[in-house]
């Protein structure tokens, strides 16, 4: 597992199995038995925390990385791994992931 990896997961209802994306940082994965994820949905409302991604991203079909639904789940809920994004998408999920917890700014 490395961050990156968009992950089929097995969450809580009412989510239940859907892609999430892997924003831990490397080395925990293997200290660790939780990943920090963010959800992806196939709703797109258009939004500074959403990250579009498609069948170039390796994706059964459009969606959005939602980094307003950022949780942290048990890595047995990760069942099977989709693919992994580029280094730019990469980098627009961690300018979304800045807006989407007002990072700019400080505390």
């Amino acid at each position: 597992m490395r961050r990156g990896e968009v992950w089929w997961a097995q969450l809580p209802k009412p989510a239940g199995r859907r892609p999430v994306l892997l924003l831990s940082r490397n080395v925990s994965y293997e200290a660790r038995a939780e990943a920090t994820v963010a959800e992806i949905t196939k709703t797109v409302r258009g939004v500074p925390v959403e990250v579009h991604l498609d069948k170039s991203d390796g994706m059964p079909s459009e969606c959005v990385v939602n980094v307003d639904n950022i949780v942290t789940i048990k890595q047995s809920s990760l069942k099977e791994r989709l693919t992994t994004l580029s280094p730019e998408k990469m980098a627009r999920v961690r300018q979304a992931v800045i807006y989407a917890l007002d990072l700019k700014e400080p505390f």
